[in-house]
């Protein structure tokens, strides 16, 4: 089931100077670390007078999936969206 969140999350990223790539590692939502183990499509809008970076990652179990939105001008993350594979 797919499941809006928009909620404000804690956020391990990583950035590469050697590919010029920035990707969460790990996410910290309702007191349990999810491991980032695969990252998916990626995409930039702005909003306003902020960039916002979203990035579809599957945790490392591959149970669940986050769509996760990095704003530039507030340097915060949001979980907008939370997947378990199934439908409803």
């Amino acid at each position: 089931m797919r499941e809006r969140i928009d909620e404000k999350v804690s956020v391990v990223s990583f950035y590469s100077h050697k590919k010029g790539s920035f990707s969460p590692y790990l996410i910290y939502w309702q007191n349990k670390d999810y491991m980032v183990g695969e990252l998916g499509i990626t995409h930039t809008y702005k909003h306003g007078d902020s960039w916002h970076h979203i990035f579809e990652v599957v945790d490392k179990e591959k149970t669940l999936a986050f769509r996760l939105n990095f704003d530039t001008k507030e340097l915060t993350w949001t979980l907008e969206v939370v997947s378990d594979g199934l439908t409803a």
